[in-house]
């Protein structure tokens, strides 16, 4: 299923770039560019990269986002709905999370949800991207009642909800098997799932982060659940404090692995660590990494375009987690889509990131010209809402001169 498309028929002798690499980078890059697998070793040499060879990464991973998906640039309008802070699962990563009696604890009743969701619809919005704490109170219908209480007030939206943490939760809640459950909210109106709560699929990691309350062994079984209902999901992953390389590269390859069982992911989205007000960085800055480096964002979007060729086509960079100059920089460095608009934006924000709430159509339009590329609004599965014609032409600008 999804087996990667060869390009040697668009070349007639073997397929070049312009950026100088030395012998092994330049062997791995020129497979790359004849759409041939990537190994978990080649990704690494990759990632270790500098100078020169560092920009061919880029170059190539350009060139194949060019053949994967044309000079195009995607964003979808949506809003985040975070419908409470309250968790108790202590992810030592967070910042959002609040105790139950908290004066800042926030819980919405379903209405409230709805209410805010059909805001959006009016706003233009064709999605809403519903999250929260895991919440004691949390009862066994509730998410199957916020789902029919959005869809009994804008039938038409798109619901992308709930990450496999939440699922996992609901699953424990409603005592039903993650198919059963899942299956239970698609009929009542779910359309995707977002794939959050990956962080690192590495067991040691995940230790550090989360006490593996989630493990990667359920993280693939809900997420494997939910395709094998016909509920896409997209795929993450948070990068930049405890983990490695080849956290990364192992990562890639588990979720090529798992699209090429299932076919369900939509898309990858790489988050990068955000520190400032976390738990995880401040009781340890000596050992935890202050996010990662704007080079390693970098690499990661133009890695992941490499590695998931022919599986994943959509990489995503996340104007929230590194601003929209930097994301949009990222359209020619491998990525192709600037996800969504938002409205609201509450968890990477209560760790200290910066970049705002919202982004308009118009700036995601604007970004997207910049690079050079056509701006076309999406909806969730990547359908075309709205095209908009490139004004200009930009050349691709080197890693080590965006800095």
């Amino acid at each position: 299923m999804n087996q990667p498309q060869r390009y040697s028929a668009s070349y007639s002798q073997r397929p070049v770039f312009e950026t100088p690499a030395s012998p092994n980078i330049q062997a791995i890059l020129e497979r790359s560019l004849l759409g041939e697998e990537l190994s978990v070793q080649d990704a690494c040499a990759l990632f270790a990269t500098s100078g020169s060879d560092a920009d061919a990464v880029l170059e190539v991973a350009d060139k194949v986002r060019q053949k994967r998906t044309g000079d195009v640039g995607t964003f979808v309008v949506t809003r985040n709905i975070n419908f409470t802070n309250v968790c108790y699962m202590g992810c030592r990563f967070c910042n959002f999370a609040k105790e139950k009696g908290d004066k800042e604890a926030e819980f919405l009743t379903v209405e409230q949800v709805a209410d805010r969701a059909e805001e959006a619809w009016q706003r233009g919005a064709t999605e809403v991207c519903i999250q929260g704490g895991l919440h004691p109170d949390i009862d066994a219908d509730y998410y199957r009642n916020l789902i029919k209480a959005v869809k009994a007030r804008v039938p038409n939206i798109h619901i992308h909800a709930f990450s496999p943490f939440e699922i996992w939760y609901g699953c424990k809640k409603a005592r039903l098997e993650p198919e059963v459950f899942l299956a239970q909210l698609k009929t009542l109106g779910l359309g995707s799932i977002p794939g959050t709560a990956a962080e690192i699929l590495d067991t040691d990691i995940r230790k550090q982060l989360t006490k593996n309350k989630l493990t990667t062994n359920e993280w693939v079984r809900i997420v494997k659940a939910a395709h094998s209902v016909g509920v896409k999901t997209t795929s993450t992953i948070m990068y930049g404090h405890v983990d490695q390389p080849i956290h990364w590269a192992n990562h890639l390859k588990l979720l090529r692995d798992i699209q090429k069982e299932t076919g369900g992911f939509t898309e990858f989205v790489p988050l990068g660590f955000i520190h400032y007000e976390t738990p995880l960085y401040n009781d340890n800055p000596d050992k935890v990494r202050p996010g990662p480096t704007q080079d390693e964002h970098f690499k990661m979007h133009a890695i992941a375009r490499l590695m998931l060729q022919g599986h994943i086509d959509n990489i995503q960079a996340s104007w929230v987690k590194m601003g929209p100059d930097v994301a949009a920089k990222m359209l020619r460095s491998g990525a192709n889509d600037l996800g969504g608009t938002l409205m609201n934006e509450s968890i990477s924000r209560a760790a200290g990131a910066t970049h705002g709430q919202e982004v308009t159509p118009s700036d995601m339009i604007a970004n997207i010209q910049a690079a050079g590329l056509k701006a076309v609004q999406r909806n969730t599965a990547y359908g075309v809402v709205e095209s908009f014609p490139s004004s200009v032409t930009l050349q691709r600008i080197p890693m080590m001169g965006v800095v």
